[in-house]
């Protein structure tokens, strides 16, 4: 592209990613990052900010750097995207934002989106494990017994030789698989295309077709819900998933929180057909305070905060950097994590 290309960091951004970005190409990008225009961050890597409400100067400010933009670091605010005429291209900071871009109608606008897909699979893996190896492996009767200053000997469990029951088959998915197969564990992947050809495919002993759910719930020990929130998965595990669940077995979402209802897994816990269950996402977010799960012994509640490490920005701004350069070279053929008009992720 013979123009200079404006950017414009559309949710906090770490000043080292920023000053990285300006590094790429000066001549023929421009970074605009105003701090002070956006929300104050609550955590490394918070893409949303705590709650801010900028003056009438700062708003105007605000509106006029987006409409410099164009390419913008995360979505802007969808009242705002009629005035942004140059906007040609975004990178997401998260995966599933399908849903988001066909709301702001972005394709139609003539708007690339890329997402973060592969950034979070290895966080999210490493905190399923974290959850199952504290169950399996008896951490909260350990941490009884340390403060009870108690030394007695037991016979706990191991994930050796079990199966590890993967719902969906695709990045999240493979991040599990790694570690279950390193574990020595039986990994059976549940996919909509059973037959899809997949560069992970060899980490899965078994790829079955949804339509197996029950018969394969029969058969595992732990249970990980790693796909989106569609029309199809919404509701897909109530109470008949959970009776066909093979008594205790070990539960883990970090799909997204309506693929479950809430009010059979409750049941399910309370009567032990559930033996435990790990939540990174609930239905609703937050999870109300006086919702049950909060109190049960056997579940572990996350606040969607499984994938969230301090090099997450750095991950995606590595994706960001390298499409970049495809971008200006006009090669986008060659950009990572394009989303497909209609695709949800």
């Amino acid at each position: 592209m013979s123009e200079r290309q404006t950017i414009v960091i559309a949710s906090p951004l770490e000043a080292e990613h920023v000053a990285a970005l300006r590094q790429i190409a000066p001549d023929r990008l421009e970074v605009l990052h105003e701090p002070s225009l956006l929300p104050p961050v609550r955590y490394i890597a918070d893409h949303k900010g705590a709650p801010f409400t900028r003056d009438a100067a700062q708003e105007q400010a605000w509106r006029a750097l987006l409409a410099r933009a164009d390419i913008l670091w995360d979505f802007p605010p969808a009242e705002l995207l009629d005035t942004m005429p140059k906007l040609r291209w975004i990178q997401a900071t998260s995966t599933g934002v399908g849903p988001l871009a066909d709301k702001l109608r972005l394709a139609e606008r003539g708007v690339t989106v890329t997402t973060a897909r592969g950034v979070h699979a290895g966080p999210l893996a490493e905190w399923v494990f974290m959850a199952l190896l504290q169950h399996v492996r008896g951490l909260d009767h350990l941490r009884r017994e340390q403060a009870a200053h108690r030394w007695v000997r037991y016979c706990g469990e191991d994930l050796a030789g079990r199966t590890l029951l993967l719902i969906g088959a695709g990045d999240l998915a493979r991040g599990c698989a790694r570690i279950g197969k390193a574990l020595d564990m039986r990994v059976v992947a549940l996919a909509r295309r059973p037959g899809l050809e997949r560069s992970h495919a060899g980490l899965f002993d078994q790829i079955a077709p949804v339509s197996d759910l029950l018969e394969q719930l029969a058969a595992a020990d732990a249970v990980v819900i790693t796909v989106p929130h569609t029309p199809e998965t919404e509701g897909m595990f109530g109470a008949a998933a959970f009776a066909a669940m093979r008594p205790g077995a070990a539960f883990v979402n970090i799909g997204r929180g309506p693929v479950v209802d809430h009010a059979a897994l409750h049941a399910a816990l309370a009567s032990g057909q559930v033996g435990f269950a790990a939540l990174d996402v609930t239905d609703p977010e937050p999870l109300p305070p006086e919702d049950p799960l909060w109190a049960m012994p056997n579940v572990l509640i996350s606040p969607h905060s499984a994938s969230t490490v301090a090099r997450e920005n750095a991950r995606i701004a590595a994706i960001f950097r390298e499409n970049l350069l495809c971008w200006l070279d006009r090669r986008p053929d060659d950009m990572r994590n394009i989303l497909a008009p209609g695709q949800l992720y």
